[in-house]
């Protein structure tokens, strides 16, 4: 792999310094595991993983119209943000489709960051900046900021010897601005994640991540509470957790409504957003299709792209996401497929290879925190 043509991360230099097998993702020199991926999905669940997502985009919007111009690109309504809280949304296309989905961050009146996907940072800020409305400014900060994410039901405790602010005040999708990290300053510390578990979301000074990724890492590593862990992990844990992934579950083609984030799309809230009116008609006509949970009751493991069929073998949808989970030891999918085809003990088939192998649709999340 040339890794000199892909795009780096701040830690790229010491990944080797902790075992990193480093692969080519979305054209980005990213590590798919360090000392194995059930290893680290196995610590997440139990304790703690660090993760490197600097690879994130994040976007300032500044600005007198800052939060009407953003409640028009988005489908949640950020009117009811309140400052250091956070909201899961998505923008989306005339006719529905999603851009992408991402958080906004409301750091003061009149200032918000958004977090966007890795693979859409380009695209995502020329539509933000093709559909800017009244005095706004966006910036995209991408290149200065370093996000690193510590997950698991441990992330609390070994964060806290860091800091003197007390973690347990911040709840979830809250985050406090300007903190001091062991003499990393003007970190914000985030309460959100992407693995289904307690943790935190740091953004930094790109020049000061890897100090932070040390510490942390002597910290827990002192304690046996804390693993790197790559991309192959992140992937499993969220899967378990079914939170959506940009170009699987959500894409151009698959709505917000279909995937299953329906919480995020506020279609009654007073200002108008691009799409709104495709959803909403959506909405009330009901889905045609949308993504559900299916277990494999046969033999083989679902993937991407796979075709599901009824047992008449109609063909009624594809799997989006699909691997055998490590924490429940089964072969699990999600598939978009016909809304007549969405209750919970439908059987239907998947095509593995050459074999239709026997499925069924089962209840989502497949994971639960605490489980």
């Amino acid at each position: 792999m040339k890794t000199t043509l892909l795009k780096r991360t701040p830690l790229f230099d010491i990944y080797k310094n902790y075992g990193a097998k480093v692969i080519d993702f979305g054209g980005w020199a990213l590590p798919v595991q360090f000392s194995g991926i059930l290893e680290e999905h196995q610590a997440v669940r139990t304790k703690a993983g660090l993760f490197d997502v600097s690879h994130m985009g994040e976007v300032l919007i500044e600005g007198k119209d800052a939060e009407s111009f953003i409640n028009t690109l988005v489908t949640n309504d950020i009117t009811k943000l309140h400052i250091n809280q956070a909201q899961y949304t998505a923008m989306c296309y005339p006719d529905g489709g999603t851009v992408d989905d991402l958080l906004v961050y409301k750091l003061k009146n009149e200032k918000f960051l958004l977090v966007i996907n890795a693979s859409n940072i380009e695209k995502d800020v020329n539509w933000m900046e093709k559909h800017a409305t009244g005095e706004v400014n966006i910036t995209n900060i991408s290149g200065d900021v370093a996000q690193l994410a510590i997950q698991g039901p441990k992330s609390e405790s070994i964060l806290q010897k860091l800091t003197e602010i007390d973690l347990s005040t911040i709840g979830f999708f809250r985050f406090e601005q300007g903190v001091n990290l062991d003499g990393i300053t003007e970190v914000l510390v985030s309460r959100t994640g992407y693995t289904g578990e307690d943790g935190f979301e740091l953004y930094l000074a790109s020049d000061k991540a890897k100090d932070l990724w040390e510490k942390l890492l002597k910290i827990g590593e002192e304690d046996g509470l804390l693993k790197p862990c790559g991309l192959g992990a992140r992937d499993t844990l969220r899967f378990e957790a079914c939170l959506a992934l940009y170009g699987q579950e959500l894409t151009k083609d698959i709505n917000p409504l279909e995937a299953g984030i329906g919480f995020a799309v506020k279609t009654n809230k007073e200002s108008d957003f691009i799409g709104k009116s495709a959803l909403t008609k959506e909405k009330a006509i009901g889905l045609n299709s949308k993504i559900v949970g299916i277990e494999i009751t046969g033999k083989g493991i679902p993937r991407h792209g796979y075709k599901v069929f009824t047992p008449w073998e109609e063909n009624v949808g594809f799997i989006t996401s699909g691997t055998y989970s490590p924490t429940l030891k089964k072969s699990l999918g999600l598939a978009l497929v016909s809304a007549n085809c969405a209750e919970v003990g439908t059987k239907l088939k998947v095509q593995i290879r050459n074999n239709a192998v026997d499925a069924v649709v089962v209840s989502t999340p497949f994971y639960k925190k605490g489980m």
